[in-house]
């Protein structure tokens, strides 16, 4: 499982486009199945922003599925479908 931990750049705006991008990219090339991503709890504005991005149609089309972890609002799990 790749995990991306947004804590470290939630200020810089084109670091978190970048990293989510890389992340997605990375698990959709090495057949990854589950990408974790921390937006962390705070306001939710991360959270948000997160699942905006991914919401975007060519994104959209590269996983299988967006889940938030009942457990952990912190946390987002995106799945990808499995390479045959």
């Amino acid at each position: 499982m790749l995990t991306l931990d947004l804590h470290p750049i939630f200020r810089n705006n084109r670091d978190i486009e970048l990293a989510l991008r890389q992340t997605i990219f990375k698990a959709a090339r090495t057949g990854e199945t589950v990408v974790e991503i921390i937006p962390g709890k705070g306001s939710g504005q991360l959270k948000q922003r997160t699942l905006a991005f991914l919401g975007q149609k060519h994104i959209r089309k590269l996983y299988d599925r967006v889940e938030a972890d009942p457990n952990n609002p912190g946390r987002i799990l995106v799945h990808f479908r499995p390479v045959r």
